[in-house]
């Protein structure tokens, strides 16, 4: 039977199977298309190192069994979420993928976003916006994980591969964003360090700043209060789900 989730806050859902499908993009009228162009032309104008490149939305989210998800994706480009300022406009929820990147004694790893990203300052789970599949290839569960453990490499410097990451839980966040939050293997603290240091210092070689610019690692929801917010919407909810799995 399907069920149709509605948003009750922020939502963690335990899956076992995910199905994926492609849906089309919503038809977007003129206005509401010049309306969204000029936000986001603003947006860049502010901060130059926006970049307008494809990625997936969210086209819905539904249960079709127990622990089983079927979730519907559209492709669009980062211009499309413009469309949240733009009065009476709908835009498609995100999607992204993250990573609860555990220390070998129990604590999980939050990173804070650098100032040129366009989340500046945010405490969150290392993980990005999932990217549509390329040459004809089809979005699986193999490619996301695929995708979270680009992400671990590229933020954080660690060399996962796919298939160590566990589809662990699923979010919705209040805006409907929907997260894919994978687990990974427990490392110690001094490789985190070492690893995270590695990867900034080979991005300021390069005369890139960093898309992170700190990591701090917790063990309870309280002690998220101790990081300056903005924290994203899912981080308190998924340090207390990993604190009280262990």
């Amino acid at each position: 039977m399907t069920e149709t989730l509605p948003p009750v806050g922020i939502d963690l859902f335990d899956v076992e199977r995910l199905l994926l499908t492609e849906a089309a993009e919503p038809p977007l009228s003129l206005h509401d298309a010049e309306a969204r162009d000029r936000v986001w032309d603003m947006a860049v104008l502010a901060n130059p190192a926006l970049f307008d490149g494809p990625v997936v939305a969210c086209g819905g989210l539904e249960r079709t069994g127990p622990r089983v998800l079927r979730l519907s994706w559209v492709r669009v480009t980062y211009r499309h979420y413009a469309l949240r300022r733009v009065p009476g406009a709908t835009a498609l929820p995100s999607l992204f993928v993250n990573v609860v990147q555990p220390t070998d004694d129990g604590r999980v790893l939050a990173a804070r976003m650098s100032p040129s990203t366009a989340a500046p300052g945010r405490w969150q789970l290392p993980g990005g916006s999932v990217e549509p599949p390329r040459d004809g290839a089809v979005l699986d569960e193999s490619g996301l994980a695929g995708q979270a453990a680009r992400e671990l490499a590229e933020e954080l410097g660690i060399s996962a591969a796919a298939g160590v990451l566990k589809l662990w839980v699923v979010t919705r966040g209040e805006n409907g964003s929907v997260g894919l939050t994978y687990l990974a293997p427990a490392l110690p603290e001094a490789v985190l360090r070492a690893d995270f240091a590695a990867a900034a210092a080979a991005e300021r070689v390069q005369g890139r700043e960093h898309e992170l610019d700190d990591i701090a690692l917790v063990r309870t929801p309280d002690e998220l209060a101790g990081l300056a917010a903005p924290h994203a919407d899912y981080l308190k909810p998924i340090v207390s789900r990993f604190s009280g799995c262990r």
